[in-house]
């Protein structure tokens, strides 16, 4: 591989690509630099108030974007086929650690959920790396459901059941939910048996009703969703100064950089809450911009799914399209009230490493499919080119001969 390729300004095969493929990855960049943007504005208080370096999350973030864009455009130029081969043994190795996690003294804790290992100064949060190796494995599994035995279907549900409920253990059912709801549409959309996504649908809201029900912090929550006014400063907290926030920014927004929720009243506000920042800052008619956006990706993603070649390459389309669309709109529903308080970040705008580089692994994937799909339509377009070139040797042939 051509290292210049790693480095996305001098990776120069761009122009080659399919207009779908050229299309989301400029959508990805402009994505990804409009959420640095953010990212810088909805630290610096709490930087500043923390480490007396106002650009000290901004710093590491930045790290972190070289580190994932190296990552992405290696996957924009390695086969997909290699990635499929490849995908099982990340998962894997993800899974064990979740469970690693879960062990006292290993898993590093935060808001009472133990979601990260610290290797050294790193910190590794497993269940964000496993998603995009979860669509990956997803997609190979269920695009050739009816080519394999039974035997490998159940041991990659069972896999799959012990991904979801070693991430809920943590506890983390927000990412839980969205796992296991990317997991189904894939299956859904490869056509499984109606008779296994109902019961897999029923079995999973019950799951979810029994943790909001043992978990009393996911039940204050979901209590606090329905009228956080009752409890303005405590458990209603957050999103009563979520909803300020939005609400501050009107029509055109306060302006960058000046935002007051920010400033130690919205709580974690550089990740769990920072479209409540971006709302505040940009207003209703930057929070639609960001919508558009939104919407842009999940139609291209939609379109090389349709032109995908094969049903795994169209299932790996709508899973990284689901994943990246749905995670967002979660976020933002929860930071406007129209969904109970989780602790999803908003994709290349939250703060953390580890959701970068799923995120642009994500992306990458999406990229990767649009740009096979676009090459095994280029080949047949090569043969009449060939044809008339023999009609013109043997046209040429005959005069001489004459």
């Amino acid at each position: 591989m051509n290292l210049r390729r790693l480095i996305p300004i001098f990776d120069s095969s761009v122009s080659n690509w399919a207009l779908e493929a050229r299309l989301l990855r400029w959508l990805t960049l402009i994505w990804l630099f409009v959420g640095l943007i953010m990212l810088f504005s909805a630290s610096y208080p709490v930087a500043d108030g923390r480490h007396n370096d106002g650009l000290y999350y901004f710093k590491r973030q930045l790290l972190w974007v070289l580190v994932s864009l190296i990552g992405f455009n290696i996957i924009v130029n390695l086969p997909l086929q290699k990635i499929l081969g490849l995908a099982h043994w990340f998962l894997l190795l993800f899974l064990a650690l979740i469970f690693v996690t879960l062990i006292p003294g290993l898993g590093k804790k935060a808001f009472d959920a133990a979601r990260w290992i610290a290797i050294g100064p790193i910190p590794i949060q497993p269940s964000e790396l496993i998603k995009p190796f979860l669509v990956l494995q997803s997609a190979r599994l269920f695009g050739q459901w009816e080519r394999i035995s039974w035997r490998i279907r159940l041991s990659w549900l069972g896999i799959f059941g012990l991904v979801l409920l070693g991430i809920l253990a943590q506890p983390n059912l927000s990412t839980t939910g969205l796992c296991g709801m990317t997991i189904w549409l894939i299956a859904l959309a490869a056509g499984l048996p109606y008779k296994y996504l109902g019961g897999t649908a029923i079995g999973g809201v019950m799951l979810a009703v029994l943790s909001i029900s043992i978990k009393e912090y996911q039940r204050k929550r979901v209590m606090s969703f329905f009228n956080p006014w009752a409890d303005p400063t405590g458990d209603g907290y957050q999103l009563v100064q979520s909803l300020l926030a939005v609400g501050s920014g009107k029509t055109w927004g306060a302006g960058f950089g000046l935002s007051q929720q920010k400033l130690f009243y919205l709580p974690i506000q550089d990740t769990d809450f920072i479209f409540a920042v971006f709302a505040e800052e940009f207003g209703f008619v930057g929070s639609m911009v960001l919508l558009v956006l939104l919407g842009t990706f999940a139609t291209l993603g939609l379109i090389v799914a349709l032109k995908a070649k094969n049903i795994v390459q169209r299932l790996v389309a709508i899973g990284v399209t689901t994943l990246m669309v749905g995670q967002s709109l979660l976020h933002i529903g929860v930071a406007t009230g129209s969904l109970p308080t989780t602790g999803l970040p908003l994709p290349m705008f939250s703060y953390g490493g580890n959701s970068m580089i799923a995120s642009l692994i994500a992306a990458g994937l999406l990229i990767r499919v649009a740009r096979e799909s676009s090459e095994a339509e280029v080949v047949p377009l090569r043969k009449p080119m060939i044809e008339n070139g023999r009609r013109r040797r043997v046209f040429q042939k005959n005069r001489i001969e004459k």
